[in-house]
């Protein structure tokens, strides 16, 4: 656990994974996050994938990971009473974060004008799919259609017959990367100046910034770089494969040549720059394809590749993934708790603080609304008697 964040309060009226994403990361850095949730029903990944409790279906291990050490606060946005605690909640917050379609949170009066009219200085991140102006800016997004408009898809359809769906959710978890960097970049100017910051965060903008090589290509006369990509391998030994990079930095040619034990290679006039061998990677490929061959195991050849300098990798599963001791060590995979199922894993932050990993601080909300009386009556003083007025009103929902 770790404090870069304390005293700082985060309002999230995120749902689903670019939001949660973002402002889980501000919760492990030890900001209170209060999370908005609809009454009864919560953020809709509650009910995603493995349920941990039988005869439930709101304890999803997707909605766990992601909202882990947040505080749910039930409010229903559409009754006027519930906007008023919104109002409330935003005078003490320093930072709000939605990933509603552009539009919503103005119908709701959660929006930034109306925020900041009661904090000025407040920080508000706006993520979408496609940014809150343009005309694709109320076009809804998820990450495979922001896959398919980023063009990602088209150069990732390589040799294949026709383009096809990618497996990671990148564009979200790209989109709730860029937000926390924004974010805590604004809360720094903040401090410094007092001002506010109102922050667009695009998920096509940035899942198009994740190209390394084409667009800088095409926006200047260039031609795109597709597939396959040459010197990267995928190489089957036994039953599993392995991984090797062959290009990316100057030294990797030679190496690589001394390694094949093949020195006529760095002579010969269809390898002998960078782009001739980006040229003819198809003479390429099959002799150091040849030379993989040769090895047993996969772990043989990763461990003479390494031991060349070489940059490769078994192909791993997630289960393997999960059991690396080299996660292991890095406490990549924290614990937190669960009222039913005791002590659950979840992955952990991707960086460290003062070489100690950094992991949620507390456990998901176990139900939507579980930390709306305690919100409500330590964060903003409300009696007892009004928050029973409200709850009985349906303007908020308690457990």
């Amino acid at each position: 656990m770790t404090d870069l964040l304390a005293d700082v309060t985060v309002l999230d009226f995120t749902r689903v994974l670019a939001g949660p994403y973002c402002t889980r990361l501000l919760a492990d850095l030890g900001a209170r996050v209060i999370k908005i949730e609809r009454p009864g029903e919560g953020d809709e990944m509650r009910r995603g994938h493995l349920q941990l409790e039988e005869g439930r279906t709101d304890q999803s291990t997707y909605f766990i990971r992601i909202n882990a050490g947040k505080r749910s606060v039930a409010i229903d946005l559409a009754r006027p009473e519930g906007r008023s605690i919104v109002l409330d909640l935003a005078r003490r917050a320093d930072v709000v974060v939605e990933n509603f379609l552009p539009g919503v949170v103005k119908k709701l009066r959660c929006d930034w004008e109306s925020l900041r009219a009661v904090k000025p200085d407040l920080v508000y991140c706006s993520i979408s799919g496609y940014g809150q102006t343009g005309p694709l800016r109320r076009h809804q997004a998820f990450a495979h259609i922001i896959n398919a408009m980023s063009g990602v898809m088209h150069l990732e359809q390589q040799e294949d017959p026709a383009p096809r769906p990618g497996y990671l959710q990148t564009a979200d978890v790209l989109a709730g990367t860029h937000a926390f960097g924004s974010i805590l970049a604004a809360l720094w100017r903040r401090a410094r100046t007092g001002q506010g910051a109102y922050l667009d965060v695009s998920m096509l903008e940035c899942l198009i910034a994740a190209d390394d090589i084409t667009y800088g290509a095409v926006l200047n006369g260039g031609e795109e770089y597709p597939g396959p990509r040459p010197g990267m391998i995928v190489h089957g030994i036994g039953d599993r494969y392995v991984a090797v990079q062959t290009v990316g930095a100057p030294q990797l040619w030679p190496r690589l040549v001394a390694a094949l034990g093949r020195p006529e290679l760095a002579t010969d006039p269809r390898f002998a720059t960078p782009l001739a061998r980006r040229g003819h990677w198809r003479e390429l490929r099959p002799i150091i394809c040849a030379w993989l061959d040769r090895f047993a195991t996969v772990d043989a050849a990763v461990e003479r590749l390494t031991a060349a300098r070489i940059p490769a990798a078994p192909v791993l599963s997630p289960r393997e993934v999960v059991a690396h001791p080299h996660l292991a060590q890095r406490h990549a995979f924290p614990e937190v708790d669960h009222p039913t199922r005791g002590r659950l894993r979840v992955t952990g932050a991707p960086f460290q603080v003062d070489h100690r990993p950094v992991g949620p601080a507390a456990p998901a909300p176990y139900r939507a609304g579980e930390h709306t009386r305690a919100v409500l009556t330590e964060f903003l003083g409300y009696a007892p008697a009004r928050i029973e007025e409200l709850r009985a009103l349906g303007a908020i929902e308690t457990v």
